[in-house]
């Protein structure tokens, strides 16, 4: 049985100047909205490197640069740019009226011993 994607409203359209990110808790996570040519695309905020905010970071051509250490990210598929084989996750985004919204699954039920 499939369940509806919920989508969890993060912000308005004009709280995130172009070119810019703002991260937001949603479901126990940290996720980075970026607002680039005119659409919303949503990435994990924490770089895997060091665990730095990628939502205060640079976003040029469509890709974010971790302010720390200048590890660079899709910002529209979540690939690392030097090495494609590693991602961080990426979140549906949609705009309902002036509202931007975030899917986000909740937390598995099951716990890591």
């Amino acid at each position: 049985m499939q369940t509806e994607t919920q989508f969890y409203p993060v912000c308005k359209v004009g709280d995130i100047p172009p070119g810019q990110g703002r991260a937001f808790p949603i479901n126990g996570r940290t996720i980075a909205v970026f607002h680039w040519e005119g659409q919303f695309w949503a990435i994990d905020d924490f770089c895997p490197h060091m665990g730095a905010s990628l939502s205060g970071g640079e976003v040029c051509d469509g890709v974010v640069t971790c302010p720390w250490h200048a590890w660079r990210f899709s910002i529209k598929d979540g690939t690392w740019c030097d090495n494609p084989k590693l991602k961080v996750d990426t979140f549906p985004v949609r705009v309902v009226g002036d509202q931007v919204e975030v899917a986000v699954p909740p937390p598995s039920s099951s716990s890591q011993a």
